[in-house]
């Protein structure tokens, strides 16, 4: 039987390429998507063509019915198998003392409230030899200062989530693991209002250029399969060692 995953935050960036990697691996897919619908059902056509069987679902995970509707699509392929918790947000750059109420409540909401509801789901549904991959950041460790100390902060619940999650589901067969990226080139940077930010980050990063989506895409792909099946409760740090 093949492997059913949902990918939230599928439509586009680090979500879609990890789509592709999972789709030549014979996994079906349901895709969480938030607006871009277009951009959505275009991932959803690339794996039809591989061979898979897909779908895109419009879900805000701040909306545990929105949530409950993800997972129900997914399991129309089968039994769930996978879960890649990857959708997320971020707000304009600046100082702590500049992040307004609103754009915090949102980073905290979609980043963690919505991690926790698909994880929930996940965990209720699954049987032995799931897997679930929460996408974190390597700010978790190193703060984000001047710039998002909050979402860093929020990625340091991300690993937490991911090592009591993994610790709780564990004598289930459940793995849980995360990935920790560093700066990918993806639009997420247009929306915090710096979209040339990777490049100009560049000098900063020991391998001195920015990350590609399906260099994390691989990352999670291993994790999420059967060659990483003594793995959980890991974070798995794809920085360009940062």
């Amino acid at each position: 039987m093949a492997p059913v995953t949902v990918i939230t935050g599928g439509g586009r960036g680090i979500g879609a390429a990890t789509a592709r990697r999972l789709a030549h691996a014979g996994h079906h897919l349901a895709l969480g998507y938030r607006r871009d619908h277009a951009a959505a059902e275009a991932v959803v056509a690339e794996l039809h063509a591989i061979g898979v069987r897909a779908v895109a679902v419009p879900a805000d995970t701040r909306d545990p019915d929105r949530v409950a509707a993800l997972f129900d699509a997914a399991e129309e392929f089968g039994p769930l198998t996978g879960l890649v918790n990857n959708a997320g947000v971020t707000s304009p750059i600046g100082p702590l003392t500049e992040l307004r109420l609103d754009d915090l409540r949102e980073v905290v909401d979609v980043n963690l409230v919505g991690y926790v509801l698909c994880a929930q789901q996940a965990a209720r549904r699954m049987t032995a030899g799931g897997g679930i991959v929460n996408i974190s950041s390597v700010a978790a460790t190193l703060g984000g200062p001047g710039e998002y100390v909050h979402y860093a902060a929020v990625k340091g619940g991300t690993d937490a989530l991911t090592v009591g999650l993994a610790k709780e589901l564990a004598p289930r067969g459940i793995r849980v693991n995360a990935v920790a990226p560093g700066i990918i080139r993806t639009d997420i940077h247009a929306l915090s209002g710096q979209p040339d930010r990777p490049e100009r980050a560049a000098g900063r990063i020991p391998l001195g250029r920015p990350g590609e989506p399906d260099e994390v895409a691989a990352a999670i792909a291993w994790l999420i399969g059967p060659d990483a099946s003594y793995t959980s409760g890991a974070v798995l740090r794809v920085g360009g060692a940062l």
